[in-house]
């Protein structure tokens, strides 16, 4: 299916939520609900490919996740060892890059390895650059971001700073911040996610559940934003 907007966002980031209840409906357990989110993952970063979006960032896990039981966590981790493994091929035949950005110090040394054999394989990519935040809140973000600064600040009491230098900081550094956010079951919160970076973004909220959310959905968003109006705090 071609996309045919004369505007595009840059970067599309996404809060994949509904997996669990999407299990329920059916009868089943959370972990199912996982796993098929994972190929909505993979529907919507090959539409992007597609359709020229320069980045595309997935909201995997939170800081505030690792309060889930025990068998969830683990769960989920292993899904997501798998899942790398598995793309890698995907992300070469497609020219992604692949990343992920968050706390990372929290994961077990079998996924931080994963992460960076997949990270540093694809770094040579030019096309789509796809970005997992794993281990990642915002409020996080911003505390680690004002942690380094005080401590450069030290050696430097002369550095002026201004929301540049800030974002300088930050795990999304060199990263465009979203254009659109898209956010999937009907919830309509941003969770502790990206809260600097999403200063101007675009926000869109869907009833579909994660699970469900393919192609013709993600079509249906990038429709809406291309309607908006950015004034990005101005009077046009």
């Amino acid at each position: 299916m071609q996309l045919e907007l004369t505007k595009l966002p840059t970067h599309v980031s996404l809060i994949m939520d509904g997996n669990g209840r999407w299990a329920r409906q059916r009868g089943m357990e959370r972990v199912y609900g996982h796993a098929e989110g994972v190929e909505s993952v993979r529907r919507v970063t090959e539409a992007a490919a597609r359709w020229g979006i320069g980045y595309v960032s997935f909201f995997a896990f939170s800081e505030e996740n690792w309060d889930r039981p025990a068998e969830e966590v683990e769960t989920l981790m292993e899904l997501m060892c798998k899942a790398m493994q598995n793309e890698l091929p995907t992300f070469m035949e497609n020219n992604i890059r692949f990343r992920v950005l968050g706390n990372l110090s929290r994961l077990s040394p079998e996924l931080r390895s994963i992460i960076d054999g997949t990270c540093a394989a694809t770094a040579v990519n030019t096309g789509l650059t796809m970005i997992l935040f794993l281990s990642y809140s915002g409020k996080w973000d911003i505390l680690q971001a004002a942690g380094r600064l005080a401590h450069d600040l030290i050696g430097n009491p002369g550095l002026s700073i201004d929301a540049d230098l800030f974002s300088s900081y930050l795990v999304t550094s060199g990263i465009p911040d979203p254009d659109l956010l898209i956010r999937t079951s009907g919830e309509k919160r941003i969770s502790n996610y990206l809260l600097w970076q999403t200063a101007y973004t675009e926000f869109v909220f869907t009833d579909t559940l994660w699970p469900d959310f393919r192609e013709e959905a993600f079509r249906s968003a990038l429709e809406e934003y291309a309607q908006r109006d950015r004034r990005f705090g101005k009077v046009k």
